[in-house]
């Protein structure tokens, strides 16, 4: 692990760069809006219902995160996510001290996308750089490499040349490669495999691929999981010349084969046809969702959420292993019963849970789990060095109080708790060329630009990066005749969705879906084989009212999988694209001819729109609206300033997204 004081003198050097070349759309001198609480990150709440019961013990037991995207701090206006790291960090150990007490393996995993979401892990250059510190104090037995990793080629170096080096054979990147750059030639990031045996002595042969992602920056190389598996290294792993109690298949990688990105469910059935009977465990990710899947009588696979709200659990026994040396039923606790079908004879049976991520759900699940003796002191450190590091990125600096919450799919579009119907009215007001400001235009960008709901309360530096944490700049065309500008929104709606970026977050409950840029971030989940029906039917909801709002899951075991029980929300759809428009007439006529503003990485598709309704643009009649430097980070922060002052500096917190403001 990484040592505080190394975390803290590099924290002070690349704090000070970074503040020192603030622009005038950044925080200095704003107001500081902090509450303080007992514990976890001030200003943060505590869940008020916890889980429904004990977790069920096995002889080979699992902790699992994915998509932690940077939230390390937790989820500070909301009640259910609002434990931080350092809370992980002693639940974590609560945990190994529980399961040697009980005599069985509990091992740790986290399958990539460590930040683009979170200011704590975006404010500095490369992303990463202070959060990567302060995520490698949990005890992972074995991680993988996510897509947020690969798009940019000084974050891919920071992990090739930092991160992976502080895991060693515990960073398992089986089908991602990277230039060295001292040599000039390819080579893995990370371990191509990891072959170790558990305390209790279970033999273990680790794989960790990534999805067959293609939008990563030309130092590096994602291998095709088709070709991983023909080639010569990974069919010597799989026959491997020391016995196999268990393969551990992790990748950030949807665990649902009917995903189109799925690639494990190859990669399975490829060890299936070498190894027919050793068990296959499997820990996906990217989806952001929460699932789990059987995939025949000795394989399972789960995927844990997204952004520090999920904690996944497994639990299982009756693996065969001669040299296994503890408990397959732990004494004095639940043990998993489940087998994967009612056809199933081979002994193996599991459980599975997913945790809400908050103090409450950790000290009802710790050893000694009154809140007195919960926290360790490697725990608290933990917490003191985010607080640190969020005082020192200004992170709380206060633009405006936000007068209600809004969500990015929990009503429907054009409704007023809506984001885009937010961000409608925020462009349409902030996105000014003085030059042309009274010119009619369009505004327009893609509802994947937004990562998250807005809660109501505080409207801070930091959620300016969770809400929109993308930097993209402003393009246009100038003086297009209305005839054509007033269906460019339709039409972009009509097309074929783009590879990257884009929304599909109706599909999600209220779950900000992945989106992407090469330059940024991932692709979206509409785009990898899902539909609305699909997802509706296996229940991956969040918030309403009654119980709590929260999660509500269904998956291949049912609908008990939740640890806390909530009551779910409706999920409308949302289109690809929203506009926002100023400068029409006031008196109802039309305008002659309209300025189209739209984001500098779909200019192209607009450009071809254009030319679909009668014109005949090209890419050289774009130019940028704004100084680039004003980008879809930066609206709704001056909006914020514009609208927002009212209760200034004390902002009415809300209960969050599913609650009556």
């Amino acid at each position: 692990m990484r040592s505080s004081i190394f975390f803290k003198i590099v924290a002070a050097a690349a704090v000070g760069s970074v503040l020192a070349c603030e622009s005038c759309y950044s925080p200095a001198n704003e107001v500081i809006h902090e509450r303080h609480v007992r514990r976890m990150q001030p200003g943060a709440q505590d869940a008020t219902v916890g889980p429904r019961a004990p977790l069920e013990w096995g002889q080979l037991n699992f902790l699992h995160t994915t998509d932690t995207h940077g939230w390390l701090e937790g989820h500070l206006k909301e009640q259910n996510y609002g434990a931080d790291w350092g809370d992980f960090v002693s639940f974590s150990r609560h945990m190994q001290q529980k399961a040697g007490n009980l005599g069985v393996d509990l091992l740790l995993v986290d399958t990539g996308d460590l930040h683009d979401g979170n200011g704590l892990s975006d404010a500095v250059s490369p992303n990463g750089l202070l959060s990567n510190p302060i995520f490698d104090e949990i005890e992972y037995d074995v991680l993988t490499i996510g897509n947020h990793e690969l798009y940019l080629t000084d974050i891919a170096y920071e992990t090739f040349s930092n991160f992976s080096k502080v895991w060693g054979t515990k960073y398992v990147t089986s089908n991602v490669q990277i230039i060295n750059p001292n040599t000039g030639v390819f080579e893995y990031i990370g371990n191509q495999y990891r072959y170790f045996t558990t305390a209790h002595g279970l033999r273990i042969m680790t794989f960790g691929v990534l999805y067959d992602f293609t939008g990563n920056s030309n130092v590096s190389k994602v291998i095709k999981a088709a070709t991983m598996v023909q080639q010569q290294w990974f069919l010597d792993a799989v026959n491997y010349d020391e016995p196999i109690d268990l393969f551990l298949l992790i990748g950030h990688n949807p665990v649902r084969t009917t995903d189109y990105s799925n690639t494990l469910g190859l990669v399975q059935k490829t060890i299936r046809s070498m190894r027919p009977s050793t068990p296959v465990q499997i820990f996906g990710g990217h989806s952001h969702i929460r699932d789990f899947q059987v995939y025949d009588e000795s394989s399972t696979a789960l995927e844990s959420g997204r952004y520090c709200e999920t904690l996944g659990w497994l639990s299982m026994s009756g693996i065969n292993s001669s040299t296994f040396t503890g408990n397959i039923k732990p004494r004095g606790v639940a043990n998993p019963s489940r087998k994967p079908s009612n056809t199933s004879t081979n002994g193996l049976v599991y459980s599975r849970r997913y945790l809400d991520w908050n103090r409450l759900t950790f000290e009802y699940h710790a050893t000694n789990s009154q809140a007195s003796t919960f926290d360790y002191h490697s725990g608290l450190r933990v917490t003191g060095d985010i607080t640190d590091v969020r005082k020192e990125l200004n992170l709380s600096a206060l633009y405006g109080c936000a007068p209600a919450t809004y969500c990015e799919s929990c009503q429907k579009f054009g409704a007023p708790g809506n984001i885009f119907s937010l961000t409608s009215i925020a462009l349409g007001a902030t996105v000014v060329n003085a030059s042309r400001s009274t010119v009619p235009r369009y505004i327009i960008v893609n509802t994947g630009s937004i990562r998250f709901d807005l809660v109501k309360g505080p409207f801070t530096y930091d959620d300016s990066f969770i809400v929109s944490p993308f930097t993209d700049a402003f393009q246009y065309i100038a003086n297009v005749p209305y005839s054509m500008a007033k269906n460019v929104i339709n039409g972009l709606n009509g097309a074929a969705v783009q590879d990257k970026r884009n929304s599909a977050g109706s599909l999600f409950g209220s779950m900000p879906l992945p989106s992407s840029k090469d330059s940024c971030l991932d692709p979206t989940l509409g785009l990898e084989g899902e539909t609305e029906s699909d997802l509706k039917a296996r229940g991956i909801t969040r918030r309403q009212t009654t119980v709590s709002p929260g999660y509500v899951t269904s998956d291949d075991f049912g609908t008990d999988g939740d640890d806390t029980p909530h009551s779910e929300i409706p999920s409308y759809s949302q289109p690809n694209y929203a506009q926002g428009n100023a400068s029409f007439p006031t008196d109802g006529t039309t305008p002659d001819v309209v300025d189209v503003i739209f984001l500098d990485y779909f200019a192209s598709t607009v450009v071809s729109i254009l030319n679909k309704l009668g014109g005949t643009y090209t890419i050289a009649d774009v130019s940028y609206y704004l100084d680039p430097s004003f980008t879809t980070q930066s609206y709704l922060p001056a909006y914020a300033k514009m609208a927002w002052q009212a209760n200034v500096p004390n902002c009415p917190v809300g209960e969050g997204v599913g609650f009556s403001d």
